[in-house]
């Protein structure tokens, strides 16, 4: 910061070689024998703490030849040696001074805990120190990013007498506190200052400015500008600040007005503070600003270096300028600057025509190194790719091989009879690389073969990519065909290519075929994939082949290849769902033979089959198989038991359950409650349910639509539908939409309980909210022989009437029952 520098030069500290040289020559000469003396020892390895030539110095020491000997030694960690050394030889006491150059040492080698430590020091000792020594030490600490501490020091010193602060131990403060951003503590410290009778000045205004703006203040900010502004003290470094901090607020055309401020002033901006600027005004899309800073960057004496000119032409590409960013290509060579790959990709990135891409190609031809060409050109494919622009890189790919691989467009004019920059392997496995990961696999294959044309052999990375990407898209017979030509050159399948081909055809389905291909991976070595084994089986279960499936499994492990659990796990399931449940039981004693641990997913799939074929007690005892062998039953393990016994009227032993879950805890979840409370319900003691349904809200399982229509058709069934109808309004109330069955249910309740008006009520409720069953729902004839009960009954005859009048009631599917209009005719 300029304006702080003349402030500063008393007290800041200079290059530690040129003091120490400096201090020396002032220095008697025994003096400077203990100085270097001192130097010599400690920066001599291995360092000895018994030499006992420190013995004969230690009497000898004062802080002058201490502060000499830390500005000579160059390592931070050997001048804190010394100076510990040093603070333990009594009499000897650091003054000021001493621990001043002790913490510049450690500002400087942004060493944090020690000079955290040196400043909690100073305090301890009670080192008494000048305004200025202490302002010096508080931008130590300051420029370290210890601003906490530097505060508290600053307190400390002041509340125990070791110091009266200045106004300049002020100002170094301020300009520490406005790094962290802290308002509050600013504004406090300018009043504790003003409170003191400490004027303000340029020095003590500019770290407030500076926080301000760094916190978006704008009001305050532009006060503060305004104050310095008043009192004649504004400079480059007042302007840059505010400029910038308008930069970043996005407030473009007010940062040029503080511009033209500037100029009218005479206040010229920094190079710093041009470049930033610029920054900021491409990055608020304000290119046309950025281009005006810029002119008037160079017509102050400053020279753009490579990174302005890559953000001004970016933001003119962004722009769609080509012409613009073209000119300031051109301008580059005359600053003899030499563009990079960036910035030569974000010209090729904006060229919507041939004819661009031309013009550019013959004037980079005359600009870049052959011998650097290849790689540049490499970088420019790269960035193309990374860019989503593959197509591009492609087109370019084909301008920079020979003319017959071009074809007659406009690039394949200009490169023709030009010196050609050679590609390599490298540049094709670029761009087919970025051709796959966008879909073009037919360009990619095209490239790998005018690739082979041209004399470029493909290495195994982009043998395996193309492989891969064949077998993604399902092209068996090409990856087969680019595997065999990748052994006949001699590159080596890795197990990576041959699980991609293992992939596809177990996605086919293609059992031989895969088989085949693992014996062929066991001679290499290689091991197959889990997905890919585990993919098949599930997908032959799920089309009912999991007799094939096992088969398959049994033929791995024939060929040396023990299958993963997890497979064994999905055949079980297949098993189980066309009901072989015996069928699963022997191949799972079969995987247990063979050495494997079923998990506790494996044995759930076989208790859940052996519960829906009642066949409960073999699933318990899977259940103390599992406790056994040290697997912890799940909340599913559970619950699929619970549901079982509730089917088989086993609700005492279900109930057991649920307090054997709380006892492992094991946390019954809203599927454990709703089984047995549908089951509590089926068996009709409705009581009990409404005990466990209250349970399940207490321990703050919130049920579920399923479990509300499930206690809600409980309740209907056992005769309670004055409560059933009051969980259906705390199911809607909750935006929960009911199936028919449950207004089904409800309706048929209160016709058994004699009160058709609440009957009818759920009925137009039904109608209302569309949930009327047709011709072919199950429901339909009970509703019907509703709707004639309603029919029959004096309170809801009429009404009845006027739904079918309506229409809301398809009368076609009720002209058996007989009923009649007012008229006695037949609806």
């Amino acid at each position: 910061m300029k304006p702080f520098q003349n402030l500063s030069k008393s007290i800041k500290a200079k290059n530690p070689i040129s003091i120490f040289t400096k201090n020396l020559s002032n220095f008697p000469l025994d003096s400077r024998n203990i100085t270097n003396d001192l130097i010599s020892i400690f920066t001599k390895q291995p360092f000895s703490s018994n030499n006992p030539e420190l013995e004969s110095l230690a009497p000898l020491l004062n802080t002058k030849v201490v502060e000499t000997v830390l500005n000579g030694l160059k390592n931070w960690k050997i001048a804190l040696h010394f100076f510990t050394w040093a603070s333990n030889q009594g009499p000897y006491k650091h003054n000021v001074y001493a621990y001043n150059a002790m913490a510049s040492i450690l500002s400087h080698a942004r060493q944090k805990a020690p000079l955290r430590a040196l400043s909690m020091d100073v305090v301890n000792s009670r080192c008494l120190m000048s305004p200025g020594a202490l302002g010096f030490l508080i931008r130590c600490l300051g420029n370290a990013g210890l601003v906490v501490e530097a505060n508290l020091l600053f307190d400390q010193v002041q509340k125990m007498g070791l110091c009266v602060p200045n106004s300049y131990s002020y100002t170094c403060l301020l300009e520490v506190l406005s790094k962290s951003s802290c308002i509050d503590l600013i504004e406090m410290r300018l009043k504790e200052m003003n409170d003191h009778g400490w004027g303000f000045d340029k020095y003590t205004l500019t770290p407030v400015l500076q926080v301000y703006c760094n916190t978006a203040e704008f009001d305050k900010a532009l006060d503060v500008f305004n104050e310095i502004h008043n009192r004649g003290w504004v400079d480059e470094y007042v302007f840059s600040i505010l400029v910038l901090a308008f930069s970043k607020w996005g407030k473009v055309d007010k940062a040029c007005e503080l511009i033209e401020t500037m100029q009218e002033k005479n206040v010229r901006l920094n190079k710093k503070t041009f470049c930033s600027l610029i920054y900021g005004f491409v990055k608020e899309s304000r290119v046309d600003k950025a281009l005006h800073l810029f002119d008037k960057m160079k017509k102050s004496g400053f020279a753009p270096d490579i990174s302005l000119y890559d953000v001004i032409i970016g933001g003119l590409c962004v722009d769609k300028d080509v012409k613009k960013a073209l000119c300031l290509y051109s301008e580059m060579k005359e600053f003899k600057i030499q563009p990079d790959a960036k910035i030569v990709t974000k010209l090729i990135s904006s060229f919507s025509k041939e004819e661009e891409l031309t013009c550019f190609f013959e004037e980079m031809h005359e600009d870049i190194d052959p011998k650097a060409s290849t790689s540049l050109y490499n970088s420019v494919l790269t960035s193309l790719v990374d860019n989503g622009s593959a197509h591009k890189a492609y087109h370019l790919l084909q301008a920079i091989m020979t003319g017959n691989c071009i074809g007659d467009g406009e690039i394949g004019r200009l490169f023709r009879g030009k010196a050609m920059v050679p590609p390599n392997t490298t540049t094709f496995s670029i761009v087919i690389n970025g051709l796959i990961k966008t879909g073009n696999l037919d360009l990619a294959v095209g490239l790998f073969r005018d690739m082979a044309r041209i004399g470029c052999k493909p290495g195994l990375l982009l043998y395996n990519n193309l492989i891969d990407a064949l077998c993604t898209s399902d092209r068996l017979q090409e990856s087969c065909g680019l595997l065999q030509e990748m052994e006949d050159s001699g590159v080596e399948p890795t197990s990576f290519t041959n699980n991609c081909i293992f992939g596809c055809l177990c996605r086919r389905h293609d059992i031989s075929g895969a088989l085949h291909l693992l014996k062929k991976m066991r001679i290499h070595g290689h091991v197959p994939w889990i997905k890919h084994s585990t993919s098949l089986v599930k997908e032959l279960c799920k089309h009912r082949k999991e007799v094939e499936a096992c088969k398959f499994l049994a033929d791995m492990a024939e060929e040396g290849f023990q299958p993963d659990i997890v497979a064994y796990s999905a055949c079980l399931d297949g098993l189980i769902k066309i009901q072989e449940v015996d069928q699963a039981l022997k191949l799972f004693q079969d995987m247990c033979a063979q050495g494997y641990r079923p998990d506790v997913i494996a044995y759930n799939i076989l208790i859940k089959g052996l519960c829906k074929t009642q066949r409960i007690a073999e699933a318990q005892n899977l259940l103390h198989e599992m406790e056994e062998k040290g697997l912890v039953p799940s909340a599913v393990t559970y619950n699929t038991l619970i549901d079982g016994l509730c089917k088989t009227d086993h609700l005492e032993e279900a109930m057991l359950f649920l307090s054997m879950m709380i006892e492992k805890e094991r946390e019954p979840n809203a599927i454990t409650y709703s089984t047995l409370i549908n089951g509590l319900c089926n068996a009709g003691r409705p009581d009990d349910a409404l005990v466990l349904w209250n349970e399940m809200g207490r321990k703050g399982c919130t049920p579920s639509s399923i479990a509300y229509m499930a206690f809600i058709h409980g309740l209907s069934n056992c005769g309670r539908p004055n409560e059933a109808l009051v969980y259906l309004r705390e199911m809607e109330e909750r935006e929960m939409k009911p199936d028919t069955y449950v207004y089904v249910a409800l309706l048929s309740a209160f016709l058994v309980d004699s009160n058709p008006p609440l009957a009818f009520e759920i009925l137009q409720e039904m109608v209302d909210k569309g949930k009327f069953p047709d011709l072919h729902d199950k429901n339909h004839i009970s509703v019907r022989n509703a709707i004639l009960k309603l029919s029959e009954d004096a309170r809801t005859c009429s009404s009845i009437k006027n739904l079918l009048a309506k229409g809301s009631i398809p009368s076609a599917s009720l002209s058996v029952t007989g009923i009649k209009d007012g008229d006695g005719a037949a609806i």
